[in-house]
Parts: C-alpha cells; sequence; structure tokens
C-alpha cells in the first residue's frame, strides 16, 4: 500500500473512497503495522480498499462468481473458491431441506469460512441457511419447520464422516432447570440428540414440580435455530466443527414473507453456494427491513462489547470489528485489521477452537474413528511448530501433547475434561495478548475499543 494519494480523494468519512484516504490515515496504519510486526501486504491492501471504493459507487450490491457461488459485493471481496468443493460437502450435511413447493431452501458460507481469501487459519464451519416455508398459517409453518430440523438431526445423528452434536430451538418459557443447569426465561433451549428423538424435554421448575415441553411447542416460539455437528474430511485428516443457523421464515398464500423469530436477518457476510438459490434469496432478501445495515452493525457491536468486558476474547471481538468497520466507512482501519488474520499466531484461535472439535470427536458413543482425532491432534501440534518458536511454541506443544494422550482414552472423563480447559485457557491467553496489543497499537482502533468497554 503506498502512502500516497490522489489529492482530489474524499476522505474516509464519506463513505465514497477510503482507498484513497489522506495521506496522514494510510501513513498512520503503515507505520503502526511497522511497529507492531505486522507484516502488511501494502498492494493487496491497496487492491482491496480500491475493491470497496467501487462497491461504495455501485448499486449493484449481489455479485455473482464464476464459481456459482454469490452474495454481498463487500463479501465477496473476501472469499475465494478454494475450498469450495469442501464447503459443498458438508453443506450437504448441515442443510436443512423439504418437499418441494413447501420448502426451498438457500444455503451459505459465514463466519470465518466466509472469508477464505483473508482468513489463512479459520475456526469452525459455519454455514447460514434461509429456509422459506409456504403454509396456510404461521402455526402450520412452525410445525413443518420443527418437522424438517428434527429430520435433519435425525438423518445425520451418527455416520461417516459426521456426528450430530445438538439442536437450539425455541425459548425457556420460565426460568427453571433443564440438564442440572439453571435456564434463564427467553434464552435459548438447547436439545441434546436424545431429546430431538424423543421430541420432549423436562423443566424442573422453582417452586419444585416438572413441566413438559414438547419439540413442537417450543417451536411455536422459535427464537435462534440451530443445528451443530463435528465433522471429519479424510482427504484432509482434519476435523471440523459444522454448525448451520436457520433464518425460517413464513410465506403466507398472499405472498407476504414473515420471519418466525420476529426478525429477517440481513445479507451482509454470507455467501451463498448455489446460483440455483439466487431466486429463493432475492424473494426473501425483500423483506429485508431498510435500516438493516445499521441494525446489523448495532448486532455486531453488541457482541464486540461482550467479548471486550464479559465474556473476554479478543480474537472474536477482532472478527466482529473486521465487519463493522467495513461496513461502517471505517475502511482503512479495517484493512489493517484484515491483515492480522494472516499473520502466523493467528493460528492459535483455530487451535483454540478445534480444542472444543476434539472434545466433541472423542465423546461415549461418537462415530468420529479414533484414527480422524489423532490426525487432527498431530496436524495441530504441526502448524504450531511451524508458526510459532521460542516459549509460545514449546508450552502450547506441551498442553496439546497432554492433551493428545488424554482423548485417545474416551472413558478419561473428568481428566480429559480438566486437560482440555488447561489447554484452552492457556491458548486463548495468548490469543488475547496477541489480538490486544495488535489492536491497541493502533490509536483509532484503541479508541473505539475504550468506548465500547466504556458503553
Amino acid at each position: 500500500m503506498s502512502s500516497a494519494a490522489p489529492a482530489d480523494a474524499p476522505t474516509p468519512d464519506t463513505g465514497q473512497y477510503p482507498g484513497n484516504a489522506p495521506d496522514d490515515d494510510l501513513a498512520r496504519i503503515i507505520e503502526s503495522a511497522q511497529r507492531l510486526g505486522v507484516q502488511l501486504d501494502e498492494e493487496g491492501a491497496l487492491q482491496w480498499l480500491a475493491a470497496i471504493a467501487a462497491d461504495s459507487a455501485s448499486d449493484d450490491h449481489i455479485v455473482a462468481h464464476e464459481s456459482g457461488t454469490f452474495g454481498h459485493r463487500v463479501s465477496m471481496l473476501d472469499f475465494t473458491p478454494r475450498d469450495l468443493e469442501r464447503f459443498r460437502r458438508i453443506g450437504a450435511i448441515v442443510e436443512v431441506t423439504g418437499p418441494s413447493g413447501v420448502a426451498e431452501s438457500a444455503l451459505a458460507l459465514s463466519g470465518s469460512a466466509a472469508q477464505s481469501k483473508i482468513q489463512s487459519f479459520p475456526g469452525d464451519c459455519d454455514y447460514f441457511q434461509r429456509l422459506n416455508i409456504r403454509a396456510d398459517t404461521r402455526e402450520e409453518a412452525c410445525r413443518i419447520m420443527a418437522d424438517l430440523m428434527r429430520d435433519a438431526a435425525r438423518r445425520t445423528a451418527t455416520g461417516d464422516p459426521f456426528q450430530f452434536l445438538e439442536a437450539k430451538l425455541g425459548n425457556y418459557p420460565e426460568n427453571c432447570e433443564h440438564g442440572g443447569q439453571a435456564r434463564k426465561k427467553g434464552t435459548p433451549i438447547t436439545w441434546t440428540p436424545a431429546e430431538v428423538e424423543e421430541q420432549s424435554i423436562r423443566l424442573d421448575l422453582a417452586d419444585g414440580t416438572t413441566r413438559t415441553l414438547t419439540w413442537h411447542e417450543a417451536a411455536l416460539d422459535p427464537g435462534w435455530c440451530k443445528l451443530d455437528w463435528v465433522v471429519a474430511d479424510p482427504e484432509r485428516k482434519a476435523l471440523s466443527n459444522a454448525s448451520n443457523v436457520i433464518d425460517v421464515t413464513w410465506e403466507a398464500p398472499d405472498g407476504e414473507i414473515v420471519p418466525l423469530d420476529g426478525y429477517l436477518d440481513a445479507y451482509f457476510q454470507e455467501v451463498y453456494l448455489d446460483a440455483d438459490a439466487m431466486p429463493t434469496f432475492a424473494k426473501v432478501a425483500k423483506f429485508v427491513s431498510d435500516d438493516a445495515l445499521d441494525e446489523y452493525v448495532e448486532r455486531l457491536e453488541s457482541e464486540v462489547r461482550k467479548y471486550l468486558t464479559k465474556q473476554v476474547n479478543y480474537g472474536k471481538a477482532a472478527k466482529r470489528m473486521y465487519n463493522i468497520f467495513r461496513l461502517s466507512g471505517r475502511h482503512v482501519d479495517a484493512a489493517y485489521v484484515r491483515e492480522l488474520f494472516d499473520e502466523p499466531a493467528t493460528i492459535l484461535y483455530q487451535v483454540w477452537s478445534l480444542l472444543s472439535t476434539l472434545d466433541n470427536a472423542t465423546q461415549p458413543g461418537t462415530s468420529i474413528p479414533i484414527d480422524a482425532v489423532r490426525d487432527q491432534a498431530d496436524a495441530l501440534i504441526m502448524q504450531v511448530i511451524a508458526e510459532l518458536e521460542g516459549e509460545e511454541e514449546a508450552e502450547i506443544v506441551a498442553a496439546l501433547m497432554t492433551l493428545r494422550r488424554t482423548l485417545e482414552d474416551q472413558d478419561a472423563g473428568e481428566r480429559r475434561t480438566s486437560d482440555l480447559e488447561a489447554a484452552r485457557a492457556h491458548v486463548i491467553n495468548l490469543v488475547n495478548t496477541f489480538f490486544r496489543d495488535k489492536l491497541e497499537g493502533v490509536p483509532t482502533i484503541r479508541e473505539y475499543i475504550e468506548q465500547m468497554q466504556r458503553d
């Protein structure tokens, strides 16, 4: 990235061409990167800034790629089809499908999976699905949704190379205990595979009584709909946590489309996997709020506050700050954060994420072969050795080696949990240190963080 800019270029505050920001803004990012030891790809960053400037000047917000994918133009800037076939294979496992004429779907990548051009060490395989259901009434649409989600969970309960973990459907109707844990009214209900099979859960109430809540009752107030798996990829010798967040809409007989959870999600981070789904996406997207962008940024900022104050995780905060900056006109800051995802130390974020994957893959009764677990643990150790050095490398490798031995014993129980939490705590501490230092080293980003922590 050059520190020179055309004299007539508008400033970032206009939102028109942040790539031609004033010289001092560009110089500030370059100086910060050099001082903090961030390997800034100046040419690549300049190309991205120019491309995002072109988006600002365009009314065409959805773009199709020759790979058969499509998405918001800004999202497509960060996507490469390098691993597209793998994502489509996993997508065939996680997608919720239904009868033609009743249910129609548009499945997308989200999170780090949708930013494969810039995130060398992505975390989980996150999917987002628009599931539109045609029905005479909302109640019928809720019933159909519940049946289709349960069918998907049962179809993928166990097999090669996947294992269903849990579902989220409905909100707790009152304060209670579920599965031995206190639950607050209005928070999402998590269903185990056995509970999905039984189609009911038992809630222990404060007055000592119990209440049975059925799957279909929960679906009437669906809330956050989500399915989770662990998936093995024999060719890559890798394990992944795969999730599908499902935004379910009801299409009434008059053509009106209504989100069953009361909120129709925006489309500013998804990369859709099949161009044939464009008509479904376009039909549903017409009903997205005119204020969708502002609402999306507000929701991301709420998550940033959480990860900077209550559940401290600067890695997760950085990923959300990048999306906030690129969508709210702070493109120079976004260009800097974008570079952090390619830093060797960011492999620690992937290690932190995959530790849970390893644990999920070794639960009693799992269909994931132990060889796949060994391969994944070995791959993590080799990646840490390749990317890190010194004391950090030695400490993490030692923790992973201890965990690897524990994971091979699927009956280890509390010992495995203890080793897992010790390894995760060590890694997340290093993740937090890396991202905090690199983010707070840039004055404008430090000011933003301090503001989020005050609010």
